[in-house]
């Protein structure tokens, strides 16, 4: 009965990780077009910086938690190739959410050097993870 509160809580924090990684950009795209110092760009600091540090941070530090709780019970590592691919594809997706935080930062200090169109191909990276994960964890097609 543990293990089943282990998976639903992995499975929520991967939710709510997906979740803001996924409107986090969509903000970025927002406060390209916003002028510095604009009402609207300050918000938009202060909504990303919330976004980042009550949601997305937590949200992906539980999934690696209860995650390798599972790897560590469920998982036979030496015969499972496609959790060997899923946990890179996670690693990856961490290293994107790093990402996250840096142009967050940049935002917050006015100094985005970069477009709305990088921004919503950003936004994409996150789906494509998502999907390869997802396929990998249900299907284990290796």
């Amino acid at each position: 009965m543990f293990i089943l509160y282990i998976k639903a809580f992995h499975i929520i924090s991967v939710i709510a990780w997906m979740a803001g990684v996924l409107y986090l950009p969509r903000l970025f795209v927002y406060h390209t077009e916003s002028k510095v110092g604009s009402t609207q760009s300050e918000t938009l600091k202060v909504m990303e910086r919330r976004l980042l540090r009550a949601i997305i941070t937590p949200a992906m530090i539980a999934t690696w938690f209860f995650g390798l709780i599972l790897a560590f019970t469920l998982v036979n590592w030496a015969d499972s190739g496609w959790f060997h691919v899923k946990l890179v594809l996670v690693v990856i997706l961490s290293g994107f959410t790093g990402f996250l935080s840096r142009w967050t930062r940049e935002f917050a200090q006015d100094r985005n050097s970069h477009t709305q169109r990088f921004y919503r191909i950003a936004n994409e990276v996150p789906t494509l993870l998502m999907i390869a994960i997802v396929i990998l964890a249900v299907v284990k097609p290796f």
